[in-house]
């Protein structure tokens, strides 16, 4: 026997509590949809097999506006059904979980606030939103109904960044802690573009090991040039207004501890150096990001290699392995959101969370536009490249 809609729905967030038992103990079963578009951010990093390795989820209907997409997506999702149109789906399947796919950021408050609309929890795909103002509309959204929503960080939520944060302050493995300096994969997107897409990663990052900064300096160019309201264009995907193809971030965090973030256009490539790098007084901690990613330790109060000192992988690493990449990804996202539905809790990726990211995107732009350093958060929620250009 399962929980009807109507009683989950009036229980609220209590009733999300009790979803390991319902009538005679058996388990419950959590209906979920999936939203995508396959021509406009598809399904990023398969967000359509979010919920694969749930055996308490059963995927009940897929909405794309491509017949393509629908039909490709949905049969590899195992989706009951498909729809053309995502608010359909949402009104007459009346989901307890939505996966929300597409990479692009255009749509995003509509598929969440449409999901909130029907007492949906749900799992989407980062980067967050256009800016800030979109971001506070989502979290208010959520937040009314008490509903669990997870952003895609899973590089953050592997066992691997759990281990290099303890090695940072429990541990104290490279001293007192001076810097944090982050770089995107600096290709074809290098600059703004980069900036949002992989650099919404990085700012993940520093948040969670770091804590949340409290201002922004940046500066930004555009072929060299100090960038002007003429260089504002729309980025490659439907990202919102973007400018710049060479940036370097200034960010404040406690204790006059620094964050730096540079991305930058080169004709010698972006050189695989996406990750982030732990400046301490007795060393370097440095991560590469990956599905599994790669933490290592120099051991130098030098900062360098040159004087013999290796490059060891981080001591006491957890064994973290990934055999199916497309479905693992999701995992310890998905499994802490379904958690925290039913412990009443926020999960470790919310939307409220992943805010600071937006932050730290959205102060790079306003920090230019106005010449000068950022307070965060920011009392200007909408985005500072609309009324610049």
């Amino acid at each position: 026997m399962f929980m009807n809609r109507r009683t989950f729905l009036a229980a609220g967030a209590s009733a999300s509590v009790a979803a390991v038992a319902v009538g005679q103990g058996a388990p419950r079963k959590y209906r979920a949809c999936i939203i995508g578009d396959l021509k406009n951010g598809a399904y990023g990093h398969s967000m359509h097999l979010a919920f694969a390795l749930r055996d308490d989820v059963e995927v009940v209907a897929l909405a794309d506006p491509s017949e393509e997409g629908r039909t490709r997506a949905g049969k590899e999702a195992g989706a009951a059904r498909t729809y053309a149109d995502y608010r359909e789906m949402l009104e007459k399947e009346k989901p307890d979980l939505v996966a929300v796919g597409p990479r692009t950021t255009v749509n995003h408050r509509d598929y969440v606030l449409a999901c909130a609309d029907v007492g949906a929890h749900g799992y989407l795909e980062k980067p967050l939103a256009v800016d800030l103002a979109e971001a506070d509309a989502m979290v208010a959204a959520v937040k009314a109904k008490n509903l669990k929503w997870a952003l895609a960080y899973n590089v953050r939520m592997t066992p691997i960044m759990a281990h290099v944060k303890k090695m940072m302050w429990d541990e104290k493995l490279i001293g007192s802690i001076y810097e944090i300096r982050g770089r995107g994969k600096e290709d074809h997107r290098a600059g703004a573009e980069d900036l949002i897409v992989l650099g919404t990663h990085i700012f993940d990052l520093m948040a969670y090991l770091m804590g949340p900064p409290s201002w922004c300096q940046a500066d930004i160019t555009h072929n060299g040039k100090p960038a002007r309201p003429e260089n504002v264009r729309e980025a490659t995907e439907p990202l919102g207004p973007i400018v710049g193809n060479r940036l370097h971030a200034l960010y404040g965090f406690a204790k006059g501890k620094a964050g730096h973030f540079s991305s930058m256009y080169s004709r010698d490539g972006g050189g695989g150096r996406w990750g982030v790098t732990i400046h301490g007084g007795k060393g370097v901690i440095q991560v590469h990001m990956g599905v599994v990613p790669e933490a290592w330790w120099l051991d130098d109060s030098r900062w360098t290699a040159a004087h013999g000192t290796p490059w060891k992988p981080l001591p006491g690493m957890p064994d973290f392995t990934v055999a199916d990449e497309r479905r693992e990804r999701h995992k310890y996202i998905v499994d802490d959101l379904i958690a925290s539905i039913e412990a009443d809790r926020e999960p470790q990726t919310s939307l409220a969370r992943s805010v600071m990211a937006q932050e730290m995107i959205q102060g790079v732009f306003a920090s230019h536009v106005n010449g000068r350093r950022i307070t965060i958060p920011q009392a200007e929620r909408e985005h500072p490249l609309k009324d610049w250009a």
